[in-house]
């Protein structure tokens, strides 16, 4: 849960780091990048302790298909919140059938 908690943390400063200019798109290029380094900077703090701790009960392929539907959720919120975006039938269906696919890397075949 640690791990999945701390990712959650994570993908909020990388969806911040990555999209919170949009809505800004007067400010200078160069202002946005350096903004969005230091954001993501605080992120890979917390992203590296997820993945380390994670990495004593997930593999690899289980991690970052947690980080993932984890980046997806936080990138919806965020979009719908923030952004104010429309959330679309096909983006519900699209992502469904990404969960489709977390279950069949955590089926134990």
């Amino acid at each position: 849960m640690r791990t999945i908690l701390l990712l959650f943390l994570s993908n909020l400063f990388m969806t911040t780091a990555w999209y919170w200019h949009l809505k800004f798109r007067e400010t200078d290029l160069w202002k946005v990048i350096l903004i969005s380094w230091l954001i993501a900077f605080v992120e890979y703090c917390v992203a590296v302790p997820a993945n380390r701790i994670g990495s004593y009960s997930f593999n690899a392929f289980e991690l970052k298909t947690i980080q993932e539907v984890v980046s997806l959720t936080v990138f919806v919120a965020f979009a719908f919140i923030y952004l104010k975006e429309p959330i679309r039938w096909n983006y519900l269906v699209g992502f469904g059938l990404i969960v489709l696919a977390v279950y069949f890397i955590f089926k134990k075949w």
